[in-house]
């Protein structure tokens, strides 16, 4: 079957509502906040979502400005994070984003991509999150659930995740930039998976390749 992206997204959307939401989605939809979008991103960098809703809540409980932060040091970030991944790294990263908000950005987090990529840690994927949730804006994140399942479709042909990005820019229709990453993290995590990826049980067989699946359930 020919590939159409508009019955793809609306079987996704469909799909994912048996499944839980992404913890930062959750956290935007609940908050609004861009600061907690960015630091959440930060936590949930190499962390299960059941580790990151957590540590986020306990962590803004405290702190939940840039200013607030500040006021914390490095060892009490840490202790109220644990156990995220890199959790002594992640702690040190938020202090220092923190400073720089105070101090070149009046405590606000930016709009912009080229803004939010000037701070050390914060990659594309972290910058278009911060940008679609926290600001409500234009962008495509694109992750390792993004990049493999839309390679794995057969939708783009790319060799990393800014490739992706870049590719979906071109041919994405503009009304799916904001949800792909919602949809494809949730489908990745439970039904589209990197190993043995469940082909039986998947309602987007028709349309997808199966590019790089060895084995499959």
């Amino acid at each position: 079957m020919e590939f159409d992206i508009d019955l793809v997204m609306e079987a996704l959307e469909k799909a994912v509502v048996a499944w839980d939401t992404p913890a930062v989605t959750i956290l935007s939809q609940r908050d609004g906040d861009p600061f907690k979008v960015l630091v959440s991103c930060i936590l949930s960098l190499r962390t299960k979502d059941t580790t990151t809703g957590p540590a986020s809540s306990r962590l803004f409980a405290l702190a939940d400005t840039p200013e607030k932060m500040l006021l914390l040091d490095q060892e009490q970030i840490e202790k109220t994070i644990y156990p995220v991944g890199f959790y002594r790294n992640k702690a040190a990263q938020i202090r220092e984003i923190c400073r720089i908000l105070m101090d070149k950005h009046a405590g606000s987090v930016p709009d912009s991509l080229e803004e939010l990529l000037k701070f050390k840690g914060v990659g594309r994927k972290t910058a278009n999150l911060v940008v679609t949730l926290g600001f409500n804006k234009p962008g495509i994140c694109v992750d390792t659930h993004v990049h493999r399942i839309c390679n794995r479709w057969g939708y783009v042909q790319t060799r990393n995740p800014d490739g992706t990005e870049s590719r979906l820019r071109e041919i994405l229709p503009p009304q799916y930039w904001l949800r792909i990453n919602d949809l494809l993290v949730t489908y990745g995590q439970n039904l589209c998976t990197p190993l043995s990826p469940f082909c039986s049980k998947c309602t987007l067989s028709p349309f997808c390749r199966r590019n790089n699946v060895i084995k499959n359930r």
